[in-house]
C-alpha cells in the first residue's frame, strides 16, 4: 500500500511520495524553490503549490509524469529550498523547470538560483547526479540566473520563442525525432513555444525545432545533464486528450524517463 511520507531535514522539508520500502528505489526530487507559483484549492480554499509539480492533476502540472517515474521503479519526491549538499545526497535525479520570475512566484519575488546552488548542483552531477533543466520560453522564464547554472554544463538557453503555435494548429508544434537519437526513438513529439539553446562542450544537441538546437545532453564527470527550452512533458500533453494521434508525447516521456534512470545504473 502507498503511503505517503514527510521527512524535514536541517537545511529543508523533502516531501517524499512512494513506498516505505522504497531506499533503494532511484530517488527523483523535483524541484519547488525555483519554481515556486501557488494557488487556492477552489474546494478546500487551501493555498497549494501547482505548475509542474507531482501533486498537480491539472493541465499544467506533472502528476502524469510522476505516475511514470513510479512505474519505472522510482521514487518520486519535491524539494521546497534552495538544494544544499545534504538535499542532494538524497538524491539520484534533480529537475529544475521554468524557473520563475517575479510575476509568476508565490509572494511576488522569485527565487533566484545562486552561487552556492549552481557550486553544490555542479559537484554533485561531478560524482554522477543527473541534473534535468527545463526552461520555458521569453517572458514565461527566468534566464539570467539559470543559465549560470547551464553554462557549467555548455548549455545556454537564448530567451527566445520557436514552435509558436496558433490556436489549434499543432503541427506547428511538431519536434521530429529522427532516427538514431540516444533517448527517443523515431518519432513525432510536441512542443510548443520553446527557447532555443546554444551548446558548445561538453554538451551535445539532440533535438531540433526551426533549424535550431532545443535540447542538449552533457557528461560531466561521472554524472549527466539533459536540457530542454521547454516543460513539455506536463499533463495536457501527455494525457492522449488533446493533440492529434500522431503525436507521441507519452511514448516519448516514457522513453526519457527510462533514459533518465539509466544514467542513474551508469553511475
Amino acid at each position: 500500500m502507498k503511503q505517503v511520507i514527510v521527512k524535514t531535514l536541517a537545511l529543508g522539508t523533502l516531501l517524499t511520495f512512494g513506498f516505505s520500502n522504497a531506499q533503494n528505489k532511484p530517488k527523483v526530487v523535483l524541484d519547488n524553490f525555483f519554481n515556486n507559483e501557488k494557488k487556492e484549492n477552489k474546494e478546500t480554499k487551501v493555498l497549494e503549490s501547482w505548475h509542474y509539480t507531482w501533486n498537480d492533476t491539472s493541465n499544467g502540472g506533472f502528476s502524469l509524469l510522476g505516475e511514470i517515474f513510479q512505474k519505472q521503479g522510482a521514487e518520486i519526491s519535491t524539494l521546497t529550498t534552495a538544494p544544499s549538499k545534504k538535499d542532494l545526497k538524497n538524491a539520484n535525479i534533480y529537475i529544475i523547470v521554468d524557473p520563475d520570475i517575479d510575476k509568476e512566484a508565490y509572494g511576488g519575488k522569485a527565487n533566484l538560483i545562486d552561487v552556492n546552488s549552481i557550486k553544490n548542483l555542479t559537484e554533485w552531477v561531478k560524482k554522477g547526479g543527473v541534473l534535468v533543466l527545463m526552461s520555458n520560453d521569453n517572458g514565461n522564464s527566468e534566464f539570467e540566473h539559470f543559465n549560470k547554472l547551464a553554462g557549467e554544463f555548455g548549455i545556454h538557453f537564448n530567451d527566445d520563442s520557436y514552435n509558436r503555435v496558433q490556436k489549434r494548429e499543432f503541427e506547428q508544434g511538431k519536434v521530429m525525432v529522427p532516427a538514431g537519437n540516444e533517448i527517443f526513438s523515431e518519432q513525432k513529439l510536441y512542443m510548443k513555444e520553446v527557447s532555443s539553446m546554444d551548446v558548445k562542450a561538453p554538451a551535445k544537441a539532440i533535438l531540433t525545432a526551426e533549424g535550431k538546437n532545443i535540447g542538449a545532453v552533457a557528461k560531466v564527470g561521472k554524472g549527466t545533464v539533459f536540457a530542454l527550452g521547454d516543460p513539455w512533458c506536463y499533463n495536457e500533453y501527455i494525457d492522449g486528450k488533446k493533440l492529434p494521434i500522431d503525436f507521441t508525447n507519452y511514448q516519448g516521456t516514457e522513453e526519457w524517463v527510462k533514459w533518465l534512470l539509466k544514467q542513474v545504473s551508469k553511475k
